[in-house]
């Protein structure tokens, strides 16, 4: 087994990588790999200058920073497992420093713009039902697409009014409903995901095709197709709903740890970003409004 594939498999085993991630894995180690064949170097013998050279040639190729960092986030990731377990002697990689990245700021719906989205799809249709509702969920729950496409119906208890999600690293949480939500669920698995399912004892909460769970790429063409029918000009991501979650709790005073437990982030550096859409939206508010903004 070549270093790539051993390094990827105790990703899976030690840390429980989701497919997603280690496949971004694998294609910036064989791009390293690659790279460093071109100069008859190795994965386990790599010269500071091949990367910095690298990194050079990236930027000019019109690589934004934040691709570099993730890049080289990647690599030391590996790196430091290859030191822990002697395929390496040391860190080829510990002088090598970029420049810092702002972070980006996540596109965020508005209060009304999320109530257009919601309203969009047609209820009267088992389809449309099943839209709406998935659209409620994401929305009061904060979740991830590739969360609310992976929950099944024991996951639910709408007597105690909340979802019991499985997230990054197979952690689980429980996030609450609401009674949006809880009312828009109960609703659909009483009318119309009977109607959807030739066999409704299968788990998928939401499926797609033949009774099995419906797939991200599928859910986010429906939230595009309901965007553009709800007349949404703001452009949109598959977290665009969990970005929105996020944002309007803090607007309207909720703590910030709290909304870190409800997102299911590891660490509160990353709920933090919510904090600054919050205030670039304060900033905007009094720009638009104050008559000496």
């Amino acid at each position: 087994m070549d270093l790539i594939d051993a390094f990827l498999d105790a990703q899976w085993l030690e840390r429980g990588a989701s497919e997603h991630t280690l496949a971004a894995y694998r294609r910036d180690l064989e791009a390293w790999r690659d790279t460093l064949a071109a100069t008859a170097d190795t994965l386990a013998s790599p010269p500071p200058d091949v990367l910095t050279g690298w990194f050079e040639a990236r930027r000019a190729q019109g690589y934004q920073l934040r691709s570099n960092a993730r890049l080289l986030s990647s690599l030391r990731s590996f790196y430091r497992w290859a030191r822990l377990y002697g395929h390496v002697n040391s860190d080829p990689l510990a002088g090598i420093r970029l420049p810092p990245v702002r972070p980006a700021l996540p596109e965020v719906l508005d209060e009304d713009e999320v109530e257009q989205l919601l309203i969009a799809p047609d209820t009267a249709t088992a389809l449309g039902l099943r839209d709406r509702t998935m659209l409620e969920l994401l929305y009061a729950c904060g979740l991830r697409v590739s969360e609310l496409v992976g929950l099944s119906v024991d996951a639910l208890n709408l007597r105690q009014g909340v979802v019991r999600v499985r997230g990054k690293g197979d952690k689980d949480r429980l996030v609450p409903l609401g009674d949006e939500a809880a009312w828009w669920l109960a609703r659909y698995i009483d009318s119309a995901r009977p109607a959807l399912m030739d066999d409704v004892t299968r788990p998928a909460l939401f499926p797609g095709r033949s009774d099995k769970a419906m797939t991200r790429q599928t859910f986010w063409h429906r939230i595009k197709a309901h965007a553009l029918r709800a007349g949404i000009a703001t452009p949109l991501s598959p977290h665009t709903l969990r970005h929105a979650f996020a944002t309007h709790l803090l607007n309207h005073g909720a703590n910030l740890r709290v909304v870190q437990l409800l997102l299911g982030h590891s660490d509160l550096s990353t709920t933090q970003i919510y904090t600054h859409v919050a205030q670039a939206r304060l900033e905007q508010l009094h720009a638009d409004h104050h008559p000496r903004g």
